[in-house]
């Protein structure tokens, strides 16, 4: 069970990228994302109530906070990379440092200790979301500065996935109530500082506070995946997200499929099919 809601997350993740991809070609991408995290934290608050937590310590809390603070600066780090060095460079590198990071402290630390068809699978994701990642595109350059702040974006989303997971099971959703909260108030100041890029239509804010929703419904179901299997195992499936805008993008706009991004589509479904397998 824990696998299935792993992937049902990753295909709600990686719908929630390509419709703010689109909106991004239209309005700034930062703004995108600080209103996405405002229509999640919206839904979580409404819905949290609803889902019984007999106990929803500080300790609890103080989690999805952490997790919260590490996507803020994740996806802060990941649009200031993008705008700053190459998207073939920084969006990989954030990919496969949000999910090697997890995979290392759940083995290293938590005592996860996944099969050996697992093991496998976990070694097939990482070029499954590189070239996955990759545009194709020669853009400009900026290739170090773009890498570190891919690298630092890759770190914020492993704590995201990391500190999230260690939240007690009783405290019910508002650990990820806390979270979405932190990661707006962690956005913030990238958006203060040039207010004038905020501003649009009023379909665009309607339809990015849908898509944030939708996006904390994939980190619902991770949580819940994380209490069903191993949290290592569970990061790698929901990581492969990026094979869903590949598909969305072949099928619905009409994109071409490179030749990169068909063999990551082809490790995704190995990792998959390896995993499920242990």
């Amino acid at each position: 069970m824990g696998e299935v809601l792993a992937l049902l997350s990753a295909l709600l993740f990686g719908t929630t990228h390509f419709l703010n991809g689109l909106v991004a070609r239209r309005v700034d991408s930062a703004a995108v994302a600080l209103i996405g995290q405002v229509g999640g934290t919206v839904l979580v608050l409404v819905v949290a109530p609803l889902f019984i937590a007999p106990q929803v310590s500080g300790g609890a809390l103080a989690w999805g906070a952490l997790s919260g603070i590490g996507s803020g600066i994740g996806v802060g780090f990941l649009y200031r990379g993008m705008t700053r060095g190459r998207f073939s460079v920084v969006v990989p590198l954030s990919d496969v440092a949000a999910v090697a990071l997890p995979v290392l402290v759940g083995v290293a630390l938590l005592g996860d200790r996944p099969a050996v068809l697992a093991w496998c699978g976990i070694a097939v994701a990482p070029p499954a979301l590189w070239f996955l990642s990759r545009s194709g595109r020669d853009e400009r350059g900026g290739t170090v500065s773009g890498a570190r702040d891919g690298l630092v974006a890759g770190v914020g989303f492993a704590l995201q996935f990391i500190a999230l997971a260690q939240a007690d099971t009783d405290a019910g959703l508002w650990p990820l109530a806390a979270s979405r909260i932190a990661s707006v108030l962690t956005l913030l100041p990238l958006i203060v500082r040039r207010p004038a890029r905020v501003r649009m239509p009023a379909g665009f804010v309607y339809g990015c506070l849908g898509v944030g929703a939708l996006g904390t419904t994939a980190m619902a179901l991770y949580v819940l995946a994380t209490r069903e299997q191993l949290m290592s195992l569970v990061v790698v499936l929901t990581a492969l997200y990026p094979a869903i805008p590949v598909l969305l993008g072949v099928t619905v706009l009409r994109e071409r499929l490179t030749r990169a991004q068909g063999f990551g589509l082809a490790c995704a479904a190995a990792a998959i099919g390896l995993i499920s397998l242990a």
